[in-house]
C-alpha cells in the first residue's frame, strides 16, 4: 500500500515494509486529535501494488472479526464436538474481556494516519493496545489444539503448524491494515499466552463445575451482566463496551445451554475410546454439516431479530426515548441490557434449540 500523497515519515516512526508498500508504525503516544488531521485521514487514498498480499491479509483480518467467532463457535458445537466448543467459548470470552477492558484502561491510540493507511474504519474509534484480533486468533487456535491433541488421533505437529499459521496471519493483518502497532500485536499474543498457560490446568475443573453445579444459571447470568454494566467508562463513545456485552452475553447464554443439555443427558459428544478417530470427510458428511449450519444460522438470526426488537422497544419505552434515536441507544442503561439479552438468547438458542431442531429433522 502506498500513501498517494507520499508524505514523509515523522522522526521516531518505524516503517514496516510489506508487499512493496510502507506501513509506518508510530510509538503508542502518537495520535491525531485535530479536525484537520481527521479530515485528512478520512480522505486518504491508497494504491494496491500486490493484490495477493492485499486479499490474503484482508481475509485474515476478517477471521479476527467477532462475526467470524460468533459463527465458528456454534459451528464446532453443531458439527464437531461440544467438549471442545465449551473450552473455546470459555477461553475466548476470558481473553476478549481482558483485551477489551485493557484498551479502555490504557487508552493507547491506534497508529497515526498518515503515514499509515487504515483499511478499516469500524473500529477506528477504539484504542489500540492490545490487539484483540491477535488475542482472539491466538486463543482460538491454541485452545482448539490443546483441547483436541489428546482427544483425537492426528499429528500434533500438523495441528501446531495450523495454530501458528492462523494466529500469525491474523496478527500480521493488523499491521498490514494499519490498525495496530507491532507492540500492540506482540503484547496481545503474550497476554493470551500467559492467560492460557495459567488457566489450562483448570479447564476440566471449570467445565465440570459449569455442567454440574446448580448455581451455574445464576452465576452465568449475573456475573457477566455486572461485568458488562461496570465496564471501564470513557469520556467519549466507543464500540468496545457494546462488543464486550455481546461477547459476555453470548457466553452467558451458551453456558446456560451447556448446563441444561447436561442436566437432560443431551451432551451431543462423540462416543468411543479416546483418542477418537477423525471420521473421513465425505460428500455426505459435508452436506449434513452444511445443513446443520444453515438450520442453525436461520434459527440464530430469527432469535436475534425477535429478541433485539422486543428488548429495544421495552427499554426505549421504559426510558421514554425513540427506538430510532441512535444516541439514546448508545447510553449505558439501554445499550448493555439490549446487547446482553439479545446475545445471551442467541447463545442459548444455538446450544439448545438448534440441536433439538436438527435432531427433529434427522440431521443429528
Amino acid at each position: 500500500l502506498l500513501n498517494s500523497s507520499e508524505r514523509s515519515h515523522k522522526i521516531g516512526q518505524v516503517a514496516f515494509q510489506l508487499g512493496g508498500g510502507a506501513v509506518a508504525l508510530p510509538p503508542p503516544w502518537h495520535g491525531s486529535s485535530s479536525k484537520k488531521d481527521a479530515k485528512r485521514k478520512s480522505s486518504q487514498r491508497y494504491v494496491v501494488k500486490n493484490y495477493y498480499l492485499y486479499y490474503l491479509f484482508r481475509f485474515a483480518a476478517a477471521l479476527g472479526q467477532e462475526i467470524f467467532y460468533i459463527t465458528f463457535l456454534p459451528f464446532t458445537y453443531w458439527n464437531f464436538d461440544p467438549y471442545v466448543s465449551r473450552r473455546l467459548v470459555n477461553v475466548w470470552t476470558m481473553v476478549m474481556y481482558v483485551g477489551q477492558a485493557s484498551k479502555d484502561l490504557l487508552k493507547w491510540p491506534r497508529p497515526y494516519s498518515p503515514p499509515v493507511v487504515k483499511l478499516e474504519t469500524r473500529v477506528d474509534a477504539e484504542y489500540g493496545m492490545p490487539s484483540t484480533h491477535a488475542m482472539a486468533a491466538t486463543a482460538i487456535a491454541f485452545t482448539f489444539l490443546l483441547s483436541t491433541m489428546d482427544r483425537y488421533k492426528y499429528p500434533f505437529e500438523l495441528g501446531l503448524m495450523a495454530a501458528v499459521l492462523l494466529s500469525t496471519l491474523v496478527s500480521l493483518s493488523r499491521l498490514y491494515t494499519g490498525m495496530h502497532t507491532v507492540l500492540d500485536v506482540v503484547c496481545g499474543i503474550l497476554i493470551t499466552a500467559v492467560l492460557t498457560a495459567f488457566t489450562y490446568p483448570l479447564w476440566d475443573i471449570i467445565d465440570h463445575i459449569q455442567l454440574t453445579s446448580l448455581f451455574t444459571p445464576v452465576f452465568a447470568t449475573t456475573i457477566p451482566f455486572l461485568m458488562s454494566y461496570n465496564y471501564p467508562k470513557l469520556d467519549h463513545y466507543s464500540p468496545t463496551r457494546a462488543d464486550t456485552s455481546i461477547i459476555l452475553g453470548g457466553a452467558a447464554g451458551s453456558t446456560i445451554g451447556f448446563w441444561l443439555n447436561y442436566q437432560y443427558g443431551k451432551t451431543y459428544e462423540p462416543i468411543g475410546v479416546l483418542p477418537l478417530d477423525i471420521p473421513p470427510v465425505t460428500s455426505e458428511l459435508l452436506l449434513v454439516a452444511l445443513a446443520r449450519f444453515l438450520v442453525g444460522i436461520v434459527i440464530v438470526f430469527i432469535t436475534r431479530h425477535i429478541v433485539k426488537s422486543l428488548t429495544l422497544h421495552v427499554l426505549c419505552s421504559w426510558f421514554k426515548v425513540s427506538v430510532k434515536d441512535l444516541r439514546a441507544r448508545q447510553k449505558l442503561e439501554i445499550e448493555v441490557p439490549y446487547k446482553f439479552v439479545t446475545y445471551s438468547s442467541i447463545g442459548f438458542s444455538a446450544t439448545v434449540a438448534v440441536p433439538l431442531v436438527c435432531q427433529f429433522l434427522g440431521l443429528l
